[in-house]
């Protein structure tokens, strides 16, 4: 028999995505290397991604094998870019 669980705060995720969106318009307007925005608004999406992923497609509240599987994807492709960047760039 399955476990009920906390009903999660919908609002409270809510308002942090919007915050998180701020933050990437704000990042998009600093006056830094482009490197570095790059770097930030992907930290800033995939932190957006796990917030849905956890309270929207319910996966915090899934086994942890479940989890392993949904991240194995994003851990083949940060690898894959890391080895083939010397090639892109010779």
């Amino acid at each position: 028999m399955a476990t009920a669980h906390a009903e999660p705060n919908y609002i409270g995720v809510f308002w942090w995505l919007l915050a998180l969106t701020i933050i990437e318009i704000a990042v998009i307007y600093a006056p830094v290397a482009k490197l570095i925005i790059v770097i930030l608004l992907v930290g800033l999406a995939l932190t957006k991604a796990a917030l849905v992923a956890l309270y929207f497609m319910h996966l915090k509240f899934e086994r942890a094998t479940l989890g392993l599987i949904a991240i194995t994807p994003l851990i083949l492709c940060v690898f894959l870019l890391l080895m083939l960047s010397p090639a892109i760039h010779p």
